[in-house]
């Protein structure tokens, strides 16, 4: 994802500022300030499930972008540049790989009832040559509208339809929607259904932590290294796997 947003900056005709203005220095690891940096708080546990994210043109730059954090904890975690004119040969590498079993997560009321699941196998269940290969639609809710429908690789894929009980807890940018999730939210339910606890419940506090930093950060606060969300993340992330 470092190179992704290399490569964004590289093509942008004037500075890329975040909210801040132009001092804002930035972690080049966690894109928060190094006084609130979460680098050394980074957890990351081994899973059979992978990640692709196909991330808008604007993602990659911004520090509230919660992609970042899925590719922290899931070593598997592959992420691309989406163009409406063109998809990247290593994209279509990745689709084509036998190891993986790709599914695009996309709320199933705007898919053809034939490509819509609502479970995946878990890892354990899964066929030993097939590995679930979430494909996240990284992006605003309009732009993640027209990147399903201008994919046309995508549609040999079932596309899996999240219905979590839960309300958004994301508090960085907001949706008008309460049941529209962030992106790493979205992937925590992903590995929820593969079967990955600890790797969902990690992701879910490393969430937490970060949106606490971030926060804090903003309104030029300290930071409670000793609240319910950093112990719950040292509680995980110490915890044996089940």
């Amino acid at each position: 994802m470092s190179r992704l947003r290399a490569e964004r900056l590289a093509r942008s005709a004037k500075p890329f500022l975040a909210r801040g203005g132009p001092k804002g220095e930035r972690c080049a690891g966690c894109r928060l300030v190094p006084s609130h940096c979460i680098c050394a708080l980074r957890p990351q546990v081994p899973t059979r499930a992978g990640m692709c994210l196909l991330m808008a043109d604007i993602e990659p730059l911004k520090p509230s972008n919660t992609g970042w954090l899925i590719a922290d904890v899931v070593a598997d975690t592959f992420a691309f540049g989406w163009a409406r004119t063109e998809v990247q040969p290593g994209l279509l590498a990745l689709l084509a790989d036998a190891q993986w079993q790709p599914v695009v997560v996309f709320p199933g009321e705007f898919v053809a009832p034939e490509r819509v699941v609502t479970q995946v196998a878990p890892a354990d269940d899964a066929p030993a040559d097939k590995r679930p290969l979430f494909i996240l639609l990284d992006a605003t809710w309009p732009e993640a509208r027209k990147m399903f429908r201008k994919s046309p690789y995508l549609d040999r894929f079932p596309v899996l339809s999240l219905a979590p009980e839960q309300i958004s807890r994301y508090q960085l940018r907001r949706s008008r929607r309460d049941d529209h999730f962030c992106t790493s939210e979205v992937a925590s339910l992903c590995l929820e259904l593969a079967g990955e606890a600890k790797a969902a419940q990690l992701l879910d506090a490393y969430l937490d932590v970060f949106t606490h930093h971030y926060l804090q950060s903003k309104h030029q606060l300290p930071v409670a290294a000793d609240d319910p969300t950093h112990l719950r993340l040292r509680s995980l992330a110490t915890a044996p796997a089940p």
